[in-house]
């Protein structure tokens, strides 16, 4: 059993714009990644994952085209699988692999192994409230991904900001290194609900039974007894939230 605090800082403190212009209105470059989530061909496993290695490593080897894959372990979309890539900006889809045998590669040994692609969507960074800078370098040094989706309410949701710029603060003040994302979808998702997600980066399962002090900093910030508040504020601003677990699969991935 998750200990009550790490809940607590997964449900805060938790790969995605309700528009792309969120990162891009400051700066003219923006991290963000395409996520295609499939259901494999189980039956056809073997295949699919010499295949997919294959294509990642001759055509998504490195820059924003780079290729990484995640198996799905928990939650609703439990043994789905996550093709992603990047990072990358929305431009570099006019350059993105296409000739020399990429497209045919796909349709011909990827395609026919994969039951149903679910979505194919793109998640921007923000920058400023993320505390990602320890993921920086060639390796993947945290191969799990504690993933939590919000479905923002749409009476409240002027409070998003206020709500993420708190965690951010929050998990900087921290000791140690405290690895994690925020991302907003950048197209519109309907009923899906996936309009943000929050990303806690971890290197083993056994982080998750550690006491972070999440609501102790927390209140160390901004006051004794400011953390009903907050919940209360949590519960207001998101109509839904819900939980993934994505575990990185370094044998399909672009490494």
């Amino acid at each position: 059993m998750f200990k009550t605090t790490i809940a607590s800082i997964m449900m805060l403190a938790l790969v995605f714009t309700l528009s792309t212009s969120v990162n891009a209105q400051e700066s003219e470059d923006y991290n963000m990644w395409q996520s295609m989530m499939f259901t494999p061909d189980y039956t056809q496993l073997k295949t699919l994952g010499e295949n997919m290695r294959k294509h990642n490593e001759t055509y998504h080897k490195e820059g924003p085209y780079k290729a990484t894959v995640y198996n799905i372990t928990t939650g609703p979309n439990a043994g789905k699988m996550i093709w992603q890539m990047g990072s990358m900006m929305l431009k570099h889809n006019d350059g993105r692999p296409g000739a020399d045998g990429h497209d045919a590669d796909w349709r011909d040994n990827i395609m026919p192994y994969i039951k149903k692609i679910h979505t194919i969507e793109y998640w921007s960074q923000d920058d400023k409230k993320s505390n990602v800078s320890m993921l920086t370098g060639p390796e993947v040094k945290y191969p799990i991904l504690y993933i939590r989706y919000f479905e923002v309410s749409d009476d409240h949701d002027y409070t998003m900001d206020q709500v993420f710029q708190q965690v951010s603060k929050t998990v900087k003040s921290m000791d140690g290194e405290n690895p994690w994302g925020l991302y907003y979808n950048a197209f519109l998702q309907g009923d899906l609900g996936r309009h943000i997600a929050t990303v806690g980066f971890m290197k083993n399962w056994a982080e998750m039974d550690e006491d972070r002090n999440f609501k102790e900093a927390y209140e160390k910030l901004y006051g004794e007894n400011s953390w009903d508040t907050f919940l209360d504020t949590l519960d207001d601003t998101f109509s839904n939230r819900w939980d993934e677990i994505w575990v990185y699969n370094k044998n399909l991935s672009g490494d």
